[in-house]
């Protein structure tokens, strides 16, 4: 075995599930105070979005859309975690739309739109029972199954693959900021060779 010692791929991917876990809960704990007559707090909605769109979907996601799925695509599938595997995607497709809603109905309410409050607490409370059951349905209908599918070598070099990504994603995420800086401030862009953070 290699120094992962035999540990499976979905096993970082249901840590991650743990952590995204807990940041629904504060949500949780958040719609209950807007609620309860509290004000919108712009910033941790922002900081909100920041994890769901960083950690949850293009990280976490990302490692099962662009590596799990990628390499389970290729294998013969039973009927069954096809479709489930074809659902989760479109999961992910949903968990970003109502991530996309949230920051519309915060911005409007940063306008001083007062009805937005309603919208604002419908998408936080949409995001908060949507992940619980998708984790669910990853963790207990996919992730274990999923597996016998994939040889142990496989296992290995889709372990790998997992910290390869994970190790490009901060480069990637502050390029990116940098860029949509300059981009705003009409500041010329000093790009670097094209996504550079790929060759590390």
């Amino acid at each position: 075995m290699s120094g992962t010692d035999g540990m499976l791929p979905i096993a970082p991917l249901m840590i991650e599930h743990r952590l995204i876990e807990r940041m629904i809960f504060i949500l949780k704990d958040e719609v209950e105070r807007i609620k309860k007559g509290g004000e919108v707090d712009p910033v941790m909605i922002d900081t909100a979005v920041d994890f769901i769109r960083f950690y949850a979907d293009r990280t976490h996601h990302g490692k099962e859309e662009d590596i799990l799925f990628r390499q389970l695509r290729i294998k013969k599938l039973s009927k069954e975690h096809k479709q489930v595997m074809d659902d989760l995607v479109q999961e992910h497709v949903y968990g970003r739309k109502m991530t996309r809603e949230l920051v519309v109905a915060k911005e409007w309410y940063l306008k001083g739109d007062k009805a937005s409050i309603k919208a604002v607490i419908e998408t936080m409370q949409a995001l908060t029972e949507f992940y619980p059951k998708h984790i669910a349905k990853e963790d207990q209908e996919f992730f274990i199954p999923v597996m016998k599918y994939l040889s142990t070598k496989e296992k290995e070099d889709m372990l790998t693959e997992f910290r390869e990504f994970d190790r490009k994603l901060i480069h990637e995420k502050y390029d990116k900021l940098v860029e949509g800086f300059e981009k705003s401030k009409g500041l010329p862009g000093r790009k670097m060779k094209a996504d550079w953070y790929n060759y590390i």
